[in-house]
């Protein structure tokens, strides 16, 4: 059972990771270059269709990280899991403000207010990619420590 649990955690948790680095190095990047309204345009459906996907794998990732820990005892994993659920505040806390002034109706999707949201969304997503990076390192670590 614990082998299961470890695969679950650390692959829900590069994959999380890798979708997040993508986001940030290629998407959103990509999405800038097209210009201010089509990359608002853009952003709204991935950002919807990357929520369920993300969100999902954060909270797989974490509790599986957990139960791991609580079999293990290794810190590692704790450590992991706290790295990778900590998405979960910072995503509600620090970047959502940013998502709501972006999902304003009525918004001026080609203005110079947008453009500065979308680079400071940008931004604040490589936060995410952080955690999720550095959540799958202490996963992999705790895998070779066992």
């Amino acid at each position: 059972m614990a082998d299961i649990v470890t695969l679950v955690a650390t692959l829900a948790c590069v994959l999380f990771a890798g979708a997040a680095i993508y986001i940030n190095l290629v998407e959103h990047p990509a999405r800038l270059s097209c210009g201010t309204e089509i990359a608002a345009r853009q952003w709204a459906p991935s950002y919807q269709r990357a929520t369920v996907m993300q969100a999902s794998l954060a909270v797989v990732a974490g509790v599986a990280g957990l139960v791991r820990w609580l079999q293990s005892s290794h810190a590692f994993w704790l450590w992991g899991a706290v790295a990778i659920l900590a998405v979960v505040p910072v995503t509600l806390v620090v970047i959502f403000p940013t998502n709501k002034r972006l999902l304003e109706s009525g918004r001026d999707v080609g203005s110079d207010e947008t453009r500065a949201l979308l680079v400071t969304w940008g931004r604040l997503h490589a936060i995410r990619s952080v955690l999720g990076l550095t959540a799958s390192v202490l996963f992999i670590l705790a895998t070779m420590h066992e």
